[in-house]
């Protein structure tokens, strides 16, 4: 890979910025007149200058945002190592977060005036209160928190050279979506859980593949070779990201447009045309992708241009009217509240009915983050072993069902009947967190996810980085090695039962939504990794003895039964405030509910903990069987000379033992 940037023309860069920028604005503005988002308010208006400003910076903002991301992505997963492509898309990225931090500025105080309807001042009133919102109000927090980190991705893109550090500044930045994903339209109302996870997706999605595009359009060289594999390795990252942009979008049009009148509302006609600009860049990037692969192996610059104009000048106008709905009011679901129950007060939303046997198989509350991981993660898992298949290598269908087995399993957990009922009822979250920390892991992991991977996707030459690449990397760093080893995994699964129930971190997340979502992925890759300790088959750290995997299996389960136990005769109601004032007015009393979940913890245990120690058994006897058969081997290639050995030695200790009693008796 060259070291130095190829002469290439800059014009056509400058064009495409330009085209994205120009649909942005024109698609806001319009947007904003149809939809009303600008229009003057009855009480306290900040005035036009900040109705029209809020809106624009906010856009150019989230379009800083995306091309910053965009281009970390790009750079970890399509560059090589010390090339000039990285260290260009780490400037790219490094100065698009620049624009993003003074967006992020522009836009609390916009906010702020926007809230308020106060005009700007150089009072300390003034200042006090702008400090305030920032720092003791959720809207101004989450603003903050993303302006903190956009910040921190402007200095860490300039500081950073290599590709395995420029990960995790691409980890930083995504995770900047997460206090923007709060502040969306239905923070705080029914279908919240719903909406804050379509929102979330939807912008990861809409950053990697627009800012992906203007990084692509950025390290374009005169290498048609080079060319060809960043459109290859591009195009697998925007299809990736369609899907998602595409699913996120239909499930948050659906938290607000609940009937067909909604739909004809002015949010929902912006919703329509953003959705239409949508599947036109689809059915775009469908139809001109492998042509356009094709025009770049030969070098034919046209196409290329063309069809990358045209698509950014569309991605500007679909971030233009998101930007526009943004700003729009959705449409009022009518929701009595004037007699709220109680657990509309703490949950926001109605207490469901009695749980009964059919219920636990009927009811379903969707967690949008974990029906498309768990879908994602089927999906690629077969298509791996396909490619296996396609050029004669086997792959055993035992892992491909349990791998299965276990994503539909964690899909049931996070969006069927559990996820409906374990707010209010806590043997419901108990056997939740059992199954996600022992069930979901035990067929996970014989999946052998990291093996497939290794064998499936092709290696690369270039020093870039692919999936494969990063999967064997990340799991054989210093980290991974520490979090992975048996000891550390054992003692990891059993504390995380106490320090999570008896600390403050269960009532974050019983209560937040985002605190919810942590758990879920803390008990899952806490199980995993114990799994995986004791009977994985994926690359990891030396494996310990059999029986002392036996050891740490029985010590770690013993403690899962005291902590079952101290719940069962437990007199204390954990979380009162919130499971003892439900209000439920069916099934167990709460302090009864509780002693059940710990019955539950004590108990549900028993299956996976029997299956684990079948497991562990048959690998020490095969094990032993293995060990025999080399020994034998080792002794029939040596002509049995260490037999030979061995029974010399046995006649020299004989006859030692006989001339020593000869010597006792003379």
């Amino acid at each position: 890979m060259n070291q130095t940037d190829p002469t290439y023309p800059r014009s056509r860069a400058v064009v495409g910025f330009a085209l994205l920028a120009l649909g942005l604005v024109i698609a806001a503005i319009a947007g904003l007149t149809l939809g009303g988002g600008a229009v003057a308010s009855a009480l306290e208006d900040p005035g036009p200058v900040v109705r029209w400003g809020l809106p624009l910076i906010r856009g150019a903002m989230d379009l800083s945002m995306a091309i910053s991301i965009g281009s970390l992505g790009m750079a970890v997963f399509a560059t090589s190592d010390k090339s000039w492509q990285l260290r260009k898309l780490q400037l790219l990225a490094g100065f698009s977060a620049m624009v993003w931090t003074i967006a992020g500025i522009l836009n609390i105080l916009f906010t702020y005036l926007s809230v308020t309807g106060l005009g700007v001042s150089g009072s300390s009133q003034f200042g006090n209160g702008l400090w305030m919102f920032t720092t003791q109000i959720a809207l101004g927090q989450s603003l903050g928190q993303n302006l903190v980190i956009a910040a921190l991705v402007a200095t860490w893109s300039f500081a950073v050279e290599k590709l395995k550090t420029t990960i995790f500044v691409f980890a930083l930045a995504v995770a900047s979506i997460i206090p923007i994903a709060n502040t969306g339209h239905a923070a705080g109302t029914i279908g919240h859980s719903m909406a804050v996870n379509a929102l979330g997706l939807h912008l990861i999605a809409v950053s990697i593949w627009v800012g992906g595009l203007v990084a692509l359009l950025v390290v374009r060289s005169a290498d048609a070779e080079s060319n060809q594999k960043l459109i290859t390795r591009y195009s697998t990252l925007a299809l990736l990201a369609y899907a998602v942009v595409a699913i996120s979008g239909i499930s948050s049009a659906t938290v607000r447009l609940t009937t067909w009148n909604s739909v004809f509302s002015n949010y929902g006609l912006l919703v329509v045309l953003k959705s239409a600009t949508l599947i036109l860049l689809g059915a775009l990037g469908a139809w001109y992708r492998m042509r356009l692969i094709v025009a770049t192996r030969l070098n034919d610059k046209r196409p290329f241009w063309i069809m990358v104009l045209l698509e950014l000048g569309l991605m500007g106008v679909a971030m233009g009217l998101a930007t526009a709905l943004a700003r729009t009011a959705p449409p009022v679901v009518s929701i009595n509240l004037a007699n709220p129950t109680p657990a509309q007060i703490l949950t926001g939303e109605k207490l469901p009915p009695e749980l009964t046997a059919a219920r636990w198989v009927t009811e379903f509350k969707p967690d949008l983050v974990w029906l498309v991981v768990c879908c994602l993660g089927i999906g690629l898992y077969l298509a791996g072993v396909m490619r296996m298949r396609r050029r004669g290598d086997a792959w055993p269908i035992v892992r491909t069902l349990s791998w299965v087995t276990g994503l539909l399993l964690l899909a049931w957990i996070t969006s069927g009947s559990m996820n409906v009922y374990e707010q209010y009822l806590f043997s419901v979250h108990m056997i939740s967190h059992m199954m996600l920390t022992m069930a979901v892991p035990l067929f996970l992991v014989p999946g052998a996810p990291v093996t497939l991977i290794s064998r499936a996707v092709v290696k690369r030459n270039d020093d870039s980085m692919g999936v494969r690449e990063w999967a064997l990397w990340a799991v054989h760093t210093p980290y991974a090695r520490f979090i992975s080893n048996p000891i550390f995994a054992a003692i990891n699964f059993a504390a995380s039962l106490a320090v999570f129930y008896f600390t403050p971190l269960f009532g974050l997340a019983t209560k937040n939504h985002l605190g919810h979502e942590w758990m879920i992925v803390h008990f899952l890759i806490t199980g995993y990794l114990f799994v995986q300790a004791l009977v994985g088959v994926d690359p990891g750290p030396k494996t310990m003895p059999h029986a002392i995997k036996l050891m740490l299996l029985i010590g770690t389960l013993t403690f899962h039964a005291f902590f079952g136990l101290a719940l069962m005769q437990g007199s204390g109601l954990l979380l009162a405030d919130w499971f003892g004032a439900m209000g439920r007015t069916w099934g167990q009393l709460p302090l009864a509910d509780q002693q059940t979940g710990g019955a539950i913890a004590w108990g549900i245990g028993e299956l996976p903990a029997a299956a684990l120690t079948l497991i562990v058994s048959i690998q020490w006897s095969r094990s032993d069987a293995r060990d025999a058969k080399r020994l034998d081997r080792a002794s029939d290639s040596g002509g049995n000379q260490d037999i030979e050995a061995y029974n010399q030695m046995l006649s020299q200790l004989a006859a030692r033992r006989e001339r020593a009693q000869q010597r006792h008796d003379s």
